[in-house]
């Protein structure tokens, strides 16, 4: 008698699925879900897919870095991974609430409550310092960090580094690992409004008004610091002029071109890595 060998299908919970804005241009709506309840699962889900793709993208180191999103009900609350859990095994279930103070009131399902002190100093005085600010995402990733060394804002030398022009700081005060809140201050003020900034001797962090747009541009100014260093390395790159950079930066630097680059990098690790939704 043979035995058929019936292959057992894991189950998880549904994922939201995403409704692209009507286009890439300024000030295009960024649409919102019918309740608090399904825009906090939505914006979880895409948090836990940003831990994935910097996981993939090589940009845990030692577990430094987070990425954080604004509670939707209580707005001076975020949400952000458990302290030394690699972000390759984040999962929704994991995140945790954290309010203004460093509490946390509501620990993941699993995962040991542990808060990274600088997770915290730096990004809640990020979200207090920009109420627009529902994300942000900051790590250690080797290109961003060697440009950090040399104190300089990047140049417009492509298309994609152009989204950056007069659109990142430099923060150049470092004194140590940011464990105190004034600290952060000081990183928020530098950042002004601007979606990025350069921390000297640290790396680079970004927001945005979407965990999408706040991860993709992470993942852009990591790029466009790799495409600077080589030019460099290279010769002597030209810039494009002024009114070029200005230009490119509005069309394609937007909100919702963030949320447009993020969706290719959502459909893949969420097809292959559907226990996020866990």
């Amino acid at each position: 008698m043979t035995l058929l060998t019936i292959p057992r299908t894991e189950t998880h919970p549904a994922k939201l699925e995403t409704v692209l804005p009507a286009g890439y241009a300024r000030g295009t709506p960024i649409p919102v879900r019918q309740s608090v309840e399904e825009e906090r699962l939505f914006r979880k889900q895409r948090l836990a897919a940003g831990y994935r793709l910097f996981a993939r993208a090589g940009f845990e180191m030692g577990g430094a870095g987070h990425i954080t999103v604004r509670d939707p009900e209580y707005t001076d609350r975020f949400w952000v991974n458990p302290a030394s859990m690699h972000f390759s095994r984040i999962r929704v279930s994991d995140l945790m609430l954290v309010d203004e103070t460093g509490d946390i009131v509501e620990p993941g399902a699993s995962a040991r409550p542990r808060l990274n002190r600088a997770a915290f100093a730096i990004h809640s005085e990020l979200h207090k310092a920009r109420p627009d600010v529902v994300a942000a995402a900051h790590s250690h990733s080797l290109y961003g960090k060697a440009w950090s060394t040399l104190g300089r804002l990047l140049d417009p030398l492509s298309q994609d580094s152009a989204v950056f022009f007069e659109q990142h700081a430099l923060f150049a005060d470092f004194s140590g690992v940011v464990l105190d809140s004034s600290e952060g201050a000081k990183i928020a003020d530098a950042l002004g409004m601007k979606k990025a900034v350069i921390l000297q001797n640290h790396g680079i962090l970004t927001v945005g008004a979407t965990v999408e747009a706040a991860v993709w541009r992470y993942i852009s100014l990591e790029n466009a610091c790799h495409v600077q260093l080589l030019a460099e390395a290279a010769g002597s790159p030209k810039s494009m002029p002024a009114e070029i950079a200005r230009l490119t930066e509005s069309q394609i630097g937007t909100e919702s071109g963030g949320i447009f680059s993020f969706q290719p990098y959502w459909d893949v690790v969420t097809e292959e890595e559907p226990d996020l939704f866990d």
